[in-house]
């Protein structure tokens, strides 16, 4: 399946950047000019392959950001590619999820391909491979393989197969394709060394018979290449240049150089001539894997299995479940591909291993925050303030600035009367040493408006706080001589009578401990979870922030940025998430 070629463009909500080559520092990025200075590549090509048997996580995202990323950099080209291999895991729903966060991420692909499309191509090479010596069908079970394949300090042993002639080897696998052997009777293997330091080389399986209905190809093929075989080939046939992976395909680099040269498509075109009946146009090259060390946020795991345990087992709601380190858990929770491509950026590329404080990506998204979301008032502890020399049935209409460091962004109309919500934790009976916002016959200002003094605090039967009655200094209003008049603090509040009340919920980490997934210890992964990293409360907002879109974010002024839910926010139910306090905790 081929999607026409698409132009390499970034998201429209995303800051314009030059197409020239990044100055950015890496060994990845100077491989790739030593190559162009050299005259090996005239233009750089490279592809993002992940398998659609789950959602993106964090993780996927360098990988993205880096293969895409470096294209962009350099005039060139990154093909999305679905490595379809594996159908009895794979599903729909993932493909197009993988496509829309990719899309969310800023980057669109040169052309949409499928391991599925080279299926073809990828049997020929086989019989090719068996042609030449280099494989051989193996009757031994898995187990059996296993058994034979030695240690890491011991050699493995030849299979009793592995001598069978070549026509011998032709029929079998023939007969494989035909579908006349059952599921793991027989195995197409790469004759290479089986006292090879690398394991990897230890005639590593290319074929195994799977009779499972496939997505693209529905039930033609009983067999299906390995992923070893299959990603070299298919980086060869598109011609990619420069093929980034994770750090632990290092160890595979060897097998995927001896699957590229042995079969040497690009001097074998009647290997795969054909595509171009398909409308695969095609120039074939010897494609260079370079490794880099993955991203690994602190708080987090990016175990697919574990992340569908998480979903399964109830500990989270859903795969987009703000808790969630997927793509599409983080974008739910708001943040911005701006602040993962910020992330990427700042992590940097190397080839050791190490873990990110969760705190740099909290980080990036404030940073963008700061810059990017207007400013609404919203109150989530409540408590009254009744401004007493107001008269009942006062209402004006201030102008206030969505933002206080960008004009630009103009400003809204907000509701004040007499009757006002203000945070609980802005007054304080019996104030700590420092405290500086309001306290009984204390004075504050009120963001916009002007100086208060609470004259008067009301309780219930059981002592408890109910209201706070106030004076406004009517001087120390805006443009009056007073305006100027120094106080120790300003806070915030909404009109008592024309706030919207909404829920909002408060998200922490998912885990109490930094590395979630380490078991040495013993102790299962599970014990880790925060029981108290979702809390949902109600608040009260200013209108204009009631009747945001979804995904539209802002900052609630001293409380932190939020966003209001994609799924289950509406003007008639407005639901906001915190994407973050407004400082580190």
């Amino acid at each position: 399946m081929i999607t026409p070629t698409r132009s390499f463009t970034m998201s429209s909500e995303l800051h314009t950047e030059s197409s020239a080559p990044s100055m950015t520092r890496d060994f990845i990025r100077q491989i790739i000019r030593d190559d162009l200075a050299s005259g090996r590549h005239a233009s750089i090509h490279t592809r993002f392959p992940p398998e659609p048997n789950g959602y993106l996580h964090i993780g996927h995202a360098k990988a993205i950001c880096l293969s895409f990323g470096i294209a962009r950099e350099f005039g060139g080209w990154c093909n999305l590619r679905l490595d379809d291999t594996n159908p009895g895991k794979e599903d729909p729903a993932f493909i197009s999820a993988i496509k829309e966060d990719v899309c969310w991420l800023g980057y669109d692909w040169h052309q949409l391909r499928h391991a599925s499309d080279y299926f073809e191509v990828f049997y020929k090479a086989a019989i090719r491979l068996i042609e030449n010596g280099f494989a051989y069908v193996d009757d031994l079970s898995a187990d059996e393989i296993r058994a034979y394949r030695g240690t890491l300090t011991e050699p493995g042993r030849n299979s009793p197969f592995r001598n069978r002639d070549t026509a011998e080897n032709i029929d079998l696998f023939k007969r494989m394709r035909h579908g006349e052997f059952a599921d793991g009777s027989k195995t197409l293997r790469a004759k290479i060394d089986m006292a090879s330091g690398n394991i990897n080389l230890r005639d590593p399986a290319l074929y195994r018979i799977r009779k499972v209905r496939h997505p693209n190809t529905g039930d033609v093929w009983p067999i299906y290449p390995m992923y070893d075989f299959a990603h070299a080939l298919s980086d060869a046939l598109e011609g990619i240049t420069h093929s980034l992976c994770s750090l632990e395909f290092e160890d595979h680099r060897p097998l995927y150089n001896w699957c590229v040269d042995k079969v040497d498509l690009p001097g074998h075109p009647e290997l795969w001539q054909s595509l171009r009946s398909k409308g695969i146009e095609t120039t074939p090259l010897r494609p260079r894997q370079i490794e880099f060390s993955r991203l690994n946020l602190s708080y987090c795991i990016t175990s697919k299995r574990k992340l569908a345990q998480l979903v399964n087992e109830g500990y989270v709601e859903s795969w987009d479940d703000p808790r969630m380190s997927t793509l599409r858990g983080l974008r739910r929770r708001g943040f911005t591909p701006a602040s993962i491509r910020l992330l990427i950026e700042r992590t940097g590329v190397s080839k050791q291993n190490s873990v990110i404080d969760y705190a740099v990506l909290e980080n990036c998204i404030r940073e963008d925050m700061d810059a990017n979301a207007p400013r609404r008032m919203a109150v989530v502890h409540p408590i009254k303030l009744l401004i007493t020399n107001i008269p009942q049935g006062h209402e004006e209409r201030l102008r206030l600035a969505n933002h206080p460091k960008n004009e630009s962004f103009g400003k809204r109309e907000v509701v004040f009367s007499r009757e006002l919500w203000i945070e609980q934790d802005d007054f304080s009976q019996n104030p700590p040493k420092g405290f500086k916002r309001l306290v009984p016959g204390g004075e504050v200002r009120l963001r916009g408006i002007g100086i208060v003094r609470c004259n008067e605090v009301i309780k219930n039967a059981d002592g408890k706080v109910m209201a706070l009655h106030a004076t406004l200094d009517l001087q120390s209003r805006h443009g009056l001589p007073g305006a100027n008049r120094k106080v120790k603090g300003t806070i915030h509040w909404v009109d008592a009578r024309s706030a919207v009340v909404t829920e909002v919920r408060l998200f922490h980490r998912l885990f109490n401990v930094a590395a979630p997934d380490d078991e040495t210890d013993g102790t299962p992964w599970t014990t880790h979870i925060n029981p108290h990293a979702k809390q949902v409360l109600r608040a009260w907002l200013e209108p204009s922030a009631a009747i945001a879109l979804p995904e539209q974010r802002f900052q609630f002024e001293r409380i932190g940025y939020f966003v209001a839910d994609r799924v289950d926010h509406s003007h008639a139910n407005p639901v906001f998430n915190r994407i973050v306090t407004l400082r580190e905790a």
